[in-house]
């Protein structure tokens, strides 16, 4: 089981004026399994990614991730399981203005101590993969929003994760670059990729292998089972 969630619970605000955000979270996922999860605004689907992220913590309940229980882990912890076991693709993709497509996916490569000339390779390893190989000196000025979307998988892959989260994925894109995207998303889970996508479009949910849904901090379809 690479996920299992035990009664997640999330709360924000003080004691005196609490807002809670999720509700008795359960929640399993086995390695390579390729989920949506829909909600609409509001709804606890960003709180409960960073959760899973290893970006923010739960108030109350369980989080195992490969079967060991980090729900109370330092932060120095939480970066180390984010920089080697998980990988992030967010809606407006976060990309270093001044970096090249490459340097922008070798980022975490070069906060995980890998090498330079192994840094590179890697990147144009997943450059490659989604697609960019005659792009990889270009800037992110220099590209469309699909090609922008593109590195920024490329830099979430290109350090072997376990997992792959993505928050809107196609949300900035139109129809034909986020059906790109989504491509290249169906490719990854072919190759054994673990995904989780964060969506409020039917039609991206519908490409996973198993939908979720997400109302006022509850969640439906996830279940331990």
């Amino acid at each position: 089981m690479l996920i299992r969630l035990e009664h997640i619970e999330k709360t924000y605000g003080t004691p005196e004026h609490p807002v809670p955000v999720l509700h008795d979270v359960n929640f399993t996922m086995e390695e390579g399994a390729y989920y949506a999860v829909m909600g609409p605004s509001g709804s606890g689907k960003s709180t409960l990614m960073n959760i899973l992220g290893y970006l923010d913590t739960p108030t109350s309940g369980t989080y195992y991730f490969e079967d060991v229980d980090n729900s109370r882990a330092s932060d120095v912890k939480m970066a180390r399981i984010r920089n080697e076991k998980i990988g992030f693709v967010f809606q407006s993709f976060h990309l270093l203005q001044r970096r090249r497509a490459w340097e922008n996916v070798a980022l975490p490569l070069m906060y995980g101590n890998v090498p330079k000339r192994e840094r590179r390779e890697r990147a144009e390893q997943a450059l490659c993969e989604v697609g960019l190989k005659d792009r990889m000196d270009f800037y992110p000025t220099q590209l469309s929003g699909g090609q922008c979307q593109r590195v920024a998988i490329a830099r979430a892959i290109c350090t072997r994760p376990k997992l792959l989260l993505a928050d809107e994925p196609t949300g900035a894109l139109d129809s034909r670059s986020g059906q790109q995207i989504m491509d290249i998303f169906d490719g990854l889970h072919e190759r054994g990729m673990s995904i989780i996508m964060i969506t409020h479009e039917h039609a991206v949910a519908e490409r996973a292998s198993r939908m979720l849904h997400i109302y006022d901090g509850v969640l439906t379809g996830g279940d331990a089972e």
